[in-house]
Parts: structure tokens; sequence; C-alpha cells
């Protein structure tokens, strides 16, 4: 059963440029290595209205390898570098699950979202340490590790139900251990534990959410699109805008994406579209 709905203030949605610092991500056009790389992808999202960067050191795809912590944190602050190099006004994200690096990239650049893809529940400080600095937080619903997660999509409810269960709750942990009800963001963590089908059907998941907490879509070229198409992510660009429209009309407010001109361009004619419809009511 959901819970009683808080006042969530709708505003326009809002496009999250991912900024891979990494070698093995799942999309290899948006893999960035070296600092060069990571600046011109700074320039390129910020150039083409990118309202959020979310730099990311660790690859989260199936089978992706581990790696240490300081590993993480130098390609994490070679993307901050990059963004301080760039400057303007667009807001940051970093894409991790460990608390150490939050803290170090809080000392070293100050204020934040944390995008963490296990809501907190791989480094048992990461809440806390989010509570203490004050940061905008994105919980995300997954299972197991990249090593074990395709292993993971039995969901004895159905997926829909039970990842709904999970964030709403979480969302209640989180708030109990001190966050901010109000920078608490979801993000129902597709591709994550679920299968092609699972994914699709999560989408229903997006409205009942929205009305809890704003909503965070990640679908961008991953393979609930291309594989039912029988494509490669290379080729899952329409695919990718036409779920990101689906997603904003269901009420997703901030979606994840690489290509940042063409969903800038859906994302404004969707704010526009609300606009003008919400007007004539």
């Amino acid at each position: 059963m959901m819970p009683a709905e808080h006042n969530v203030v709708t505003r326009p949605v809002e496009v999250m440029a991912i900024v891979n610092v990494t070698p093995d991500s799942f999309f290899s056009s948006s893999r960035n290595t070296a600092y060069n790389d990571v600046v011109r992808r700074v320039e390129q999202a910020v150039g083409e209205g990118a309202d959020i960067l979310d730099l990311g050191g660790y690859s989260s795809r199936p089978g992706a390898d581990d790696i240490s912590v300081a590993e993480e944190w130098r390609r994490v602050q070679m993307g901050l570098d990059a963004v301080r190099c760039i400057g303007g006004d667009v807001r940051v994200s970093i894409d991790t699950f460990r608390s150490e690096v939050v803290r170090r990239a809080y000392e070293h650049f100050g204020e934040f979202t944390v995008n963490d893809i296990s809501a907190g529940e791989r480094d048992e400080h990461m809440v806390a340490t989010v509570a203490e600095l004050g940061l905008e937080y994105v919980a995300m619903h997954m299972r197991g590790t990249s090593d074990t997660m395709q292993s993971l999509t039995h969901y004895e409810a159905g997926v829909t139900a039970e990842v709904e269960q999970y964030l709403v709750r979480r969302v209640e942990e989180l708030a109990s251990a001190g966050m901010s009800r109000e920078r608490i963001i979801l993000d129902p963590g597709y591709g994550f534990a679920k299968s092609v089908e699972q994914n699709w059907q999560l989408l229903d998941s997006i409205e009942p959410l929205s009305k809890v907490s704003r909503v965070l879509v990640g679908v961008s070229r991953k393979s609930m699109i291309y594989k039912p198409l029988g494509l490669k992510p290379e080729d899952a660009l329409p695919g990718s805008l036409a779920l990101a429209w689906e997603a904003m009309r269901r009420g997703a407010q901030i979606l994840r994406v690489h290509d940042v001109a063409a969903t800038r361009q859906v994302a404004d004619m969707y704010n526009y579209y609300k606009r003008v419809t919400d007007d004539r009511g």
C-alpha cells in the first residue's frame, strides 16, 4: 500500500548528462579515460543544455570489473576538475555507492548530488554521511552486484509492486536517518536485476513513485531498447528518445542520458506541451 502523498513540487523536466570517467561502460562512445576527454565531454554536455552532470568513476554494467576506492576517487576527481575548468551554473552529481568517495568529493568540490545505485545498501556509512553533509540523494533499486544482479530477476509479487514497495519504504528509512525528504530522488533501476520484459513493466512504477518523490529515469541506449529491435547500443537513440517522452508523460522529472542535445529538445518540447495544456485547463 502506498503512503499518503507528499507535496512533490512539479517542475520542468531536467536532463542529466552521463559523464563516464571509465574505460568499460556498456556504451563504448561514452567512455572517457584521459583528462582532455573528460573536459571535452563536460564542455559538450554543458553546451548542449545539460541541467546536471553525472560523473561516474565506477562502471556498474553487468560483469564490470571491481576497482579500489583510490582508483574510483582518481577518476571522480578528474571529472570534478574538468567541471571546474569549464565553469558555468550546471549542477553536479556523482554516481557512487561509496561514502569515502562522497566525503572526499565534498571536501574537494563542495555540494553535489549523490547518485547511489544501491540506495545506501552497499556501504553502511553512506546514509549517515549524506545526512551529515546535507546532500541531495538519488536512491536506486537494485539487487546484488554487477556480477550477480542479472541472476536475481525473480520477483514474487511482480517487479513493479516490489520495486515500488522497496523505494517507498526506503524513503521513510532515509528520512528517519536524517536525510531531508525533499532532497531524496527515486530511481526504479532500469537494467539492474531486471529482464528486458521487466524493464518495460517497470514503466508502470513511475507515476505512483512521482507522488512520493521526484523520479529519475535512466534508460538511455539500454538493452530494453536495443535488444527487442535487434540493434546495438550505438543504434538506439530514436528508441531512447521515444522512451524519454513516455517516461516524462508518466511523471519522470529527471532524465539520465548519453545524448544531451537530442534529449534536451524532447524535454523542452514536453515542458512546452505541459505549459500549454495546463494553461488551457
